[in-house]
């Protein structure tokens, strides 16, 4: 099975639309060139700050293409392969090519609300179809079951394909567990902007972001000094960002990061129902604060 080196920022790519809704294949180049020009250590494609669930299969397959000819090989490239059916998720891991993508990134079922067992039992399925490696995703916010450290441990002792968890519980005592009690081989990886620099103090690896599609440049030099040792200057940079951390969320995410692209001149300003633009309020305070950044 290939290596994956998730030490530093990857980035959890959106998925720009035009205003007729369709794939915005062109800023989604731009964008994918700015990332690799401002240093971002690898790209995450289709997570859920692309959209995937409102994206068809069509459109999934013809973006993870996209994505793998644009970028050619000059930065890693994680995908998204996850679902609450078990059986579904482990063909789709059986499909991924593992000449255009080095690991798959699989959140924790949702919706179903598996046992800790359940939890166990779906990855262990996913680990031994997968031709790369797997990162694990936990974020309960959205999937409404957590996924314990004891579970964490366990499937990354069982399975050697299982490299690494992406933690978004936001509870920090769960992930400093298992960073106490993991194999050097299996790596922590934030899934919060907000605390990644705390948690990389604890032992994470780096983080797997949002912000960075905006700011891939002040991020990922701020969470390389924070894994250098050099905790005064990324604070520094941490500190500069801590009011767009909570404004990015206050209305959902990606519709904070794709209103922050709006305003830098990326993007245009569009979402796919469920999900809505940000409130002309948030607009305004983004905007607010990208003038002070800038």
């Amino acid at each position: 099975m290939s290596h994956i080196n998730l030490r530093g920022m990857g980035v959890a790519l959106i998925t720009p639309f035009k205003k007729d809704k369709s794939v915005d294949y062109q800023a989604l180049a731009r964008l994918l060139d700015y990332q690799i020009k401002n240093g971002v250590d690898y790209l995450v494609v289709l997570g859920t700050t692309a959209e995937t669930p409102a994206l068809s299969p069509e459109e999934r397959r013809d973006i993870k293409q996209f994505v793998a000819d644009h970028v050619g090989g000059r930065v890693p490239l994680v995908v998204g392969c996850g679902g609450n059916c078990t059986a579904d998720v482990v063909k789709e891991a059986e499909r991924v090519d593992s000449s255009q993508f080095d690991a798959i990134l699989s959140v924790v079922p949702y919706y179903n609300k598996p046992s800790q067992e359940g939890i166990y039992q779906h990855y262990s399925a996913i680990a031994k179809a997968s031709p790369v490696p797997v990162i694990l995703y936990n974020v309960p916010g959205r999937t409404g079951v957590n996924m314990t450290a004891d579970t964490t441990l366990r499937l990354a002792a069982d399975h050697p394909g299982i490299v690494a968890i992406k933690e978004a519980s936001g509870n920090i005592n769960q992930m400093d567990d298992i960073i106490k009690h993991k194999s050097d081989s299996f790596s922590v990886i934030s899934g919060d902007d907000g605390i990644t620099f705390p948690l990389i103090t604890l032992g994470a690896v780096g983080v797997i972001s949002v912000i960075g599609n905006a700011f891939p440049k002040e991020f990922a030099k701020m969470t390389r000094l924070a894994l250098e040792g050099d905790f005064d200057a990324a604070r520094m940079i941490h500190h500069r960002f801590t009011d767009l951390f909570s404004l990015l969320f206050v209305d959902g995410n990606p519709a904070g990061v794709k209103c922050l692209l709006h305003a830098m001149g990326f993007i245009e300003n569009e979402l796919r129902l469920p999900l809505v633009p940000t409130r002309i309020t948030t607009y305004e305070k983004i905007r607010k604060v990208l003038d002070s950044l800038n």
